[in-house]
């Protein structure tokens, strides 16, 4: 079978899988489902375009980690083709755990089992199956295997999974102040004391990506009426879920109905391979089946939240740099109980209240690199003539509460 496949991506052009073991883990099951899971959640209730799956980013990501070790090898870099394999798999799969609805939902199918877990016991799993040929990629995604930079372009705060997702998502969504000159950036990484270094003069494009990162968030990811619709649903999932464990019949997918009538943990998907076929076999199309069902359902809280998202009738978001006066929520609470005949425990499905927040580099974590033309290796916030990137690095949180738009207050 030919394996050198052409995908044409609309944000790169053609991109290839560089080896057959990438373009046979591209094949599996496992992978093929992220074509039904939507990169943006629900954010395509603002951004009608932003209808791009996890499969597109893992490819895009892929083609970036690719162009990466390239222009790393061209600087004298020793990477051998086992490493340069292993690479390519880690990136292909860091989001393969990923649920239905990215992140809006994770919370809600399960209690305490992150994506990233997830990820790394289908990884194991892969790996069985293709033979032990995903060890070193596994390592490399676990930080664990010795020369760190593999990981860094994996998961750092400059690594191939935010080079691609900015310009996907900036693409996608119309937000071009988002895009990012990701080739430019990638053109003028290296490696000094087996880190990841950007050289001196990528400094401006560097100082581009995180201003257009911290666009993205307010712009994009945390704009507050996807923070309604998102927290819509993770409350109507969690409403199904409430109902279902107290034994009312609520229609759903079997393995949706599996998952929302039991509280599962890592070690049980551990202990029962069947529990992860299940997982994989969950897409966001369960969940637009459920409550597309749900919307007709006797339970009113069900059935309204059912009804609100299928017709975008979103809840009014207010948002506020101060935490928001436990006053006005307990006014907000009276007027939602009052309207709607719920009882006060169940507000909580139709009045959600919470903080968002967003800093575009993380002066504390994993810090960016820069090579200076005098050989030295320092953080990019020092860089002296560049004050914007240790502003950029300031936390700013915002509080909110969201609530049906016909309750006045």
């Amino acid at each position: 079978m030919n394996k050198k496949k052409l995908f044409n991506d609309p944000v790169y052009g053609f991109i290839t899988a560089p080896t057959e073991l990438t373009f046979d883990i591209i094949e599996h099951p496992y992978f093929q489902r992220l074509r039904r899971i939507k990169q943006l959640g629900l954010t395509d209730m603002v951004y009608p375009g932003a209808l791009h799956t996890r499969f597109h980013h893992a490819l895009g990501a892929m083609h970036l980690m690719d162009t990466a070790l390239n222009t790393l090898r061209s600087k004298n870099n020793e990477i051998n083709d086992t490493e340069y394999e292993a690479s390519l798999i880690a990136i292909l799969l860091h989001d393969v755990g990923h649920g239905p609805f990215s992140h809006a939902l994770e919370t809600a199918i399960f209690k305490n089992v992150h994506h990233e877990h997830l990820s790394m016991h289908i990884m194991h799993l892969l790996n069985e199956q293709f033979n032990g040929k995903l060890s070193l990629a596994i390592d490399i995604f676990q930080n664990k295997y010795h020369r760190r930079f593999f990981h860094e372009l994996v998961s750092s705060q400059l690594d191939v999974d935010r080079l691609d997702y900015l310009n996907r998502d900036s693409f996608y969504t119309g937000v071009y102040e988002g895009k990012i000159g990701a080739d430019r950036i990638i053109k003028m990484l290296d490696i000094a004391n087996d880190k990841l270094v950007v050289e001196e003069k990528a400094i401006y494009s560097i100082e581009n990506f995180l201003v257009s990162r911290r666009l993205m968030y307010w712009q994009v990811y945390l704009h507050k009426t996807v923070i309604s619709a998102e927290h819509m649903v993770l409350r109507v999932v969690q409403r199904a879920r409430e109902l279902m464990q107290r034994g009312v019949n609520v229609p759903a997918s079997a393995n949706l109905r599996f998952f929302l009538s039991s509280d599962l943990t890592m070690e049980d998907f551990k202990r029962d391979k069947s529990i992860l076929e299940r997982f994989v076999a969950l897409d966001d199309h369960d969940i637009w089946g459920g409550i597309k069902e749900w919307a007709t359902h006797p339970d009113f809280i069900l059935s309204y939240l059912a009804q609100s998202i299928l017709s975008r009738k979103l809840f009014k978001v207010y948002l506020s740099n101060k935490p928001i006066e436990q006053e006005m929520l307990l006014g907000i609470s009276e007027l939602v109980q009052e309207k709607y005949k719920v009882s006060e425990e169940d507000v909580k499905y139709l009045m959600i209240s919470g903080k968002i927040s967003n800093n575009a580099y993380d002066v504390e974590g994993q810090t960016i690199n820069m090579l200076t033309k005098t050989g030295y290796v320092v953080d990019v916030a020092e860089a002296s003539d560049l004050p914007n990137i240790r502003g950029l690095s300031h936390k700013v949180e915002k509080h909110f509460v969201c609530y049906p738009k016909e309750v006045a207050h």
